[in-house]
C-alpha cells in the first residue's frame, strides 16, 4: 500500500469541496452545526487556499486512489504564538481508516512544512484525540506540548485539545 500527498490544484476545486462536506458531515456529530439551505455545509475559507500564499491543501492517495485530504495553515496559533504551521483539516475515508494511511499521510506532511506546529481536535473526538496522541508521541518521542483545553471554541461550546510540537 503506497500513501502519497498530492498537492490539489484549483482544477481539483470541486473534489476537494466534495470531500470537505463528507469530512463536514462527520464532524458535525461533535460541533453540532447545521447544513445551510442548500443542504450543504459550505468550506468558508476554501478559496483562501488559491488566493492566500499560507495555505496548502493536499489529497491523500492510497495505490493512485482518492482516500482523504488534508490541509496546512501558516497562520500563528493562539495557543502558542511561535507555531509556523497548522493543521486546519484532516480527514481519511472509512476505508482506509486503521491501516497506517492516516500515520503515514501525517509524517509527510510534517516533513513537506518543516518548523513549529500547532494542531487542535474536538474534545469528544474519542478516536481523533487517541489517533493525534499516538501519532505525535511517535514523531516526537516524546517532545510535545498538550493543551487540554486549548482556547480554541469550538460551535458548541467545547473547547479544543491541543499540541504543540517542531517536526
Amino acid at each position: 500500500m503506497q500513501v502519497t500527498l498530492r498537492q490539489v490544484t484549483l482544477e481539483d476545486r470541486e473534489i476537494l469541496a466534495n470531500l470537505l462536506e463528507k469530512y463536514d458531515y462527520e464532524f458535525s456529530q461533535y460541533d453540532q452545526r447545521d447544513v445551510n439551505k442548500l443542504g450543504l455545509f459550505g468550506y468558508k475559507y476554501l478559496d483562501f487556499y488559491w488566493t492566500e500564499d499560507d495555505r496548502f491543501a493536499y489529497f491523500i492517495e492510497v495505490d493512485g486512489k482518492l482516500a482523504g485530504l488534508v490541509m496546512v495553515s501558516n497562520h500563528r496559533d493562539e495557543g502558542d504564538p511561535e507555531t509556523d504551521h497548522q493543521i486546519t483539516e484532516f480527514f481519511v475515508m472509512y476505508k482506509y481508516r486503521r491501516s497506517g494511511v492516516g500515520k503515514q499521510a501525517f509524517f509527510q506532511v510534517l516533513d513537506i512544512h518543516r518548523g513549529r506546529w500547532g494542531l487542535l481536535w474536538h474534545p469528544k473526538n474519542i478516536i481523533s484525540d487517541k489517533f493525534w496522541r499516538s501519532v505525535v508521541n511517535e514523531y516526537t518521542k516524546g517532545k510535545f506540548t498538550l493543551a487540554e483545553p486549548s482556547r480554541h471554541e469550538y460551535p458548541d461550546g467545547s473547547f479544543g485539545n491541543a499540541v504543540y510540537f517542531n517536526s
